[in-house]
């Protein structure tokens, strides 16, 4: 067994299930660690947090609340990482994505659409969330603006030969089991996409216990 923060195998047994590390004097719960990892493996699988209340047996808010750590988390390593690559040389592509209940609509707008743009560098997807398309109120709906914003989105040369219209379909196949999204929780969720799309399972996990243990 390791200490959770620093990894030492130096462990003094206290009462109650609990230990403490002799390197960096944390104490921890073993249950609550087991319990930690568990939720940490059903998130990266791609179980949501009322499924995995349930099979784990423990309250659906406790549940929901390390999900949302687990996002804030992601979204502060991809920064991490993106901004010790900035210097290398990357391909770009703006996306729009609607939310299905606008996709139902006969008619959708563009300016209704979440604005991303996703970069591809080292084999990497990072994104950033764009203004939303600014229209006065006074402005009459132009279909021909539309087709030309759709059809002239930012991009590089060769965004095209990159993976980022795969990560586009990955985003929107994701995002659909989820009933509704607020707007001021889009950008957690999609990092947890980028996440989940730049690693397989097991780095998943791996980098999300370090980030998770370590505070």
């Amino acid at each position: 067994m390791n200490c959770p923060k620093c990894n030492m195998t130096h462990l003094y047994s206290l009462s109650n299930d609990y230990f403490k590390c002799a390197s960096c004097k944390t104490k921890f719960s073993l249950k609550k660690q087991n319990m930690d990892c568990e939720v940490i493996h059903l998130f990266c699988s791609n179980i949501n947090a009322q499924q995995s209340a349930q099979l784990l047996k423990v309250n659906y808010r406790t549940v929901a609340n390390r999900y949302a750590l687990f996002r804030k988390l992601i979204a502060k390593h991809a920064q991490e990482v993106y901004e010790q690559q900035i210097h290398t040389e990357n391909s770009y592509e703006e996306h729009y994505y609607f939310t299905q209940r606008q996709k139902n609509r006969k008619r959708k707008s563009l300016y209704e659409a979440v604005n991303i743009i996703g970069f591809y560098s080292n084999q990497t997807i990072f994104t950033l969330l764009m203004p939303k398309l600014s229209k006065s109120a006074l402005q009459e709906h132009d279909d021909s603006f539309e087709r030309y914003l759709s059809w002239h989105k930012l991009q590089s040369q060769n965004a095209y030969k990159t993976p980022l219209k795969v990560f586009w379909a990955y985003l929107e196949q994701n995002l659909k089991k989820y009933k509704g999204i607020s707007e001021e929780n889009f950008f957690y969720y999609l990092k947890e996409c980028e996440f989940k799309y730049n690693y397989v399972l097991h780095q998943q996990i791996e980098i999300l216990k370090n980030l998770y243990f370590k505070l």
